[in-house]
C-alpha cells in the first residue's frame, strides 16, 4: 500500500514530466519476469492458469471495470492509475501474470521418450475425459487436461516426475510444474508429427519421391504406403481409405487445410489430418490408426458405419464420398472436388408398363424427363441423364452344379462383356420401385472412374457371394471399343483410355471374410498388396488373380 507522501510525490513527477508515467509503465512490462516477481510479491513468475482460463479471467475484469471494448492505450493515459482502488491496475496485474517465461535450456529435454508418442487418438484428458485444453505427456505420451496448479497435468507433473508437456492444440511446450515454456529447435520433430505440414512444392513432388523413411524402431516405410490399423473389424474403412489416398488431386486437396479452411464438418477436417498422416514421411511409426477419423464417422453416419461391426466397402465409399461432397460444396455452386474426381454421367431409358402409369404420373415422380407416351401404347418411354459417382457390374451367375472332381467349377467371366450394361443397347430388367426395362448409356466420363461388382446378393435367409473372376487389363483400359461414347467438342481430345490404380479384393465367406487392397505407386509403378497393417510389394499379374469388388481407374491425359 502506497503512503499518501508517495502519491504526492508520483503526481508531481507526472506534472514534470508528462510522459514519465508511460515510460515507468513501459519499463516495468519489459522487465525479465523474475525481477518482477521480487518487486511485487503479486506477480508470479510465470502463470499457471490455462489460456482459456486466462482469457475468461481478463473478460470478466474487463466487465467489472468497464473496459470492454476500450483501447488499452487511453488506460495508460488516466491520471487515477495509481489509486489503490482503481480497477485498472487489478486489470494490469492479471494481464501481467499471464506472461510467460520462455527458456531454451531446460533440464528435461533428455527425458522426453519418442518411442511413446502417439497423436493418432483423440485428444481427451485420461483423467477427466474433457477435450479442453488437453496436453501430452512427452515422458509417458499420456493426455492431461490443463497446466493450472490444480489441473490434472501439474498433478502429474509432481506425483510422477514427468516435467515435459506439449499443448495439442497450440503445439506449445511447457515446463511443469516451473511453468516456463520451453523454445528448442529439437522439439519441432514432434511438433510435424502432432500435425503434420505440407508445402505446395512438396505436394507437386510426392508422385516422384522414390526415397524410403526410417521409423524409430528402425523400420523402413515408404510415404503414402503405411499400413493402417484395424481397430475391430474396421478392415472396409482402411481399404476404402488407402484406394482414395490414390486419386492424386483429391489426396493434394487434402494435403493443404487452407483448402477447406471454410468447411466447419469435422469429417473433412479429420479425413485430411489422416490424409497428412500417411503421406508424412516424419512419422515416429511405420504405420497410422486412423482412430478419430472413425469416430467423426460413426457421429457422421449415425453409427451406420462403427467399430466392431463390418461393413460393405461399397457402401461405405458411396456414404464417404456424397457426405465430403456436401460438406465441401458452396453455396454459390455445386461443385467440389469429389464431382470434379468422380462425377459422370448416364443417359437412362427405361421402358415401363403403361398399366397405372399416369396415375403416378400425377405425383410429380417424373420432373425434368422426357416421357414418350401413349395412352393405347403397352409400354412408356422415359427418358433423362442422372449423375454417377460409380458404377455397378453385374456378374453371371455361377453354375449350379458340380464338376467330375466334386467341385463347383468358377466360372471366369471378362470386363468388358459386363461393361456392356453400359453400351446403350443391352437391357436390364428391375423390379423396383417398379417393374421396368432400363438401358443405360454413358454420356460424360470421369477423370476417376469407379467400378464396383456386385457379388453379394441378400435374400430373406442369408447372403450369398458370387465366385466368378473378372478378367482385366491393369493398364491401357480402352473403353470406346466396348460402349458407345459421345463425341469431344471442338479442340478436346477423346479421352477414354484408363489406367488401374486401386483394386479391393474380398476373400472368405460372404459376412465372415475380410477385405485386402492392392495399389499403384505412382513414383515406381509397383504394386503394392495390403491389408490392415501388412504391406507387401507384389506382381501386377497377382492383382489379376483375385475376386476384385471394386476398383479405381485413372484417365490417361495424352
Amino acid at each position: 500500500m502506497k503512503t499518501k507522501r508517495e502519491d504526492n510525490n508520483d503526481e508531481d513527477e507526472v506534472h514534470e514530466f508528462p510522459d514519465a508515467k508511460r515510460q515507468k509503465k513501459f519499463d516495468d512490462s519489459s522487465l525479465p519476469p523474475a525481477f518482477l516477481a521480487s518487486e511485487n510479491a503479486l506477480h508470479t513468475l510465470a502463470s499457471y492458469d490455462d489460456d482459456d482460463d486466462d482469457y475468461e479471467k481478463e473478460e470478466k475484469m474487463k466487465e467489472a471495470s468497464g473496459l470492454r471494448g476500450k483501447d488499452e492505450e487511453g488506460e495508460d493515459d488516466d491520471d487515477d492509475d495509481e489509486d489503490d482502488n482503481d480497477p485498472h491496475q487489478e486489470f494490469n496485474q492479471v494481464k501481467r501474470s499471464r506472461m510467460v517465461e520462455v527458456r531454451r535450456d531446460c533440464p528435461y529435454l533428455d527425458t522426453v521418450n519418442r518411442q511413446v508418442l502417439d497423436f493418432d487418438f483423440e485428444k481427451f484428458c485420461s483423467v477427466s475425459l474433457s477435450n479442453l485444453n488437453v496436453y501430452a505427456c512427452l515422458v509417458c505420451g499420456k493426455y492431461y487436461q490443463g497446466r493450472g496448479q490444480k489441473s490434472h497435468a501439474y498433478t502429474h507433473s509432481l506425483e510422477a516426475g514427468h516435467h515435459v508437456y506439449i499443448n495439442l492444440r497450440t503445439e506449445k511446450v511447457y515446463c511443469l510444474p516451473d511453468g516456463y515454456e520451453i523454445n528448442d529447435p529439437s522439439l519441432d520433430d514432434i511438433r510435424h508429427v502432432l500435425n503434420p505440414r505440407f508445402t505446395r512444392e512438396q505436394v507437386e513432388q510426392l508422385d516422384k519421391n522414390k526415397q524410403w523413411s526410417r521409423a524409430l524402431d528402425g523400420s523402413d516405410y515408404l510415404p503414402g504406403m503405411v499400413g493402417l490399423n484395424n481397430i475391430k473389424e474396421t478392415d472396409f474403412v482402411n481399404v476404402t481409405i488407402q484406394s482414395l489416398m490414390r486419386v492424386t488431386p483429391l489426396r493434394n486437396f487434402f494435403l493443404i487445410p487452407e483448402n477447406y479452411r471454410h468447411c466447419k464438418s469435422p469429417l473433412v477436417h479429420r479425413f485430411g489430418e489422416l490424409t497428412r498422416k500417411i503421406w508424412h514421411a516424419r512419422n515416429f511409426k511405420g504405420q497410422v490408426s486412423p482412430h478419430e477419423f472413425l469416430q467423426a464417422v460413426m457421429k457422421a453416419s449415425k453409427k451406420r458405419f462403427r467399430i466392431g461391426a463390418q461393413s460393405d466397402p461399397v457402401e461405405f465409399m458411396s456414404w464417404l464420398l456424397n457426405t465430403l461432397h456436401g460438406d465441401l460444396r458452396t453455396s454459390k455452386k455445386n461443385g467440389s472436388i469429389i464431382y470434379d474426381c468422380f462425377q459422370g454421367e448416364l443417359e437412362v431409358v427405361k421402358e415401363i408398363p403403361n398399366k397405372g402409369f399416369f396415375e403416378k404420373k400425377e405425383n410429380g415422380d417424373f420432373q425434368n424427363k422426357v416421357i414418350t407416351a401413349d395412352e393405347h401404347a403397352d409400354v412408356i418411354l422415359e427418358t433423362y441423364r442422372m449423375p454417377f459417382l460409380m458404377l455397378g457390374l453385374d456378374l453371371p451367375p455361377p453354375p449350379l452344379f458340380q464338376d467330375v472332381m466334386e467341385k463347383n467349377i468358377i466360372p471366369q467371366v471378362p470386363l468388358f462383356n459386363i461393361l456392356k450394361k453400359f453400351d446403350g443397347e443391352l437391357v436390364t430388367e428391375v423390379v423396383r420401385p417398379r417393374i421396368a426395362r432400363m438401358r443405360y448409356r454413358v454420356t460424360r466420363l470421369p477423370q476417376y472412374l469407379i467400378l464396383h461388382m456386385r457379388r453379394f446378393t441378400k435374400n430373406n435367409f442369408f447372403i450369398e457371394k458370387n465366385p466368378t473372376l473378372v478378367n482385366f487389363p491393369v493398364k491401357n483400359l480402352e473403353l470406346k471399343d466396348y460402349i458407345p461414347l459421345p463425341a469431344p467438342k471442338e479442340n478436346e481430345k477423346l479421352r477414354s483410355k484408363y489406367d488401374l490404380i486401386a483394386n479391393i479384393v474380398h476373400d472368405g465367406k460372404p459376412g465372415e471374410g475380410f477385405y485386402r487392397v492392392f495399389v499403384q505407386r505412382k513414383s515406381e509403378e509397383l504394386w503394392y498388396e495390403m491389408q490392415d497393417l501388412h504391406v507387401s510389394e507384389t506382381l501386377p499379374q497377382m492383382v489379376a488373380l483375385s475376386e476384385t469388388y471394386m476398383q479405381i481407374y485413372e484417365q490417361q491425359q495424352q
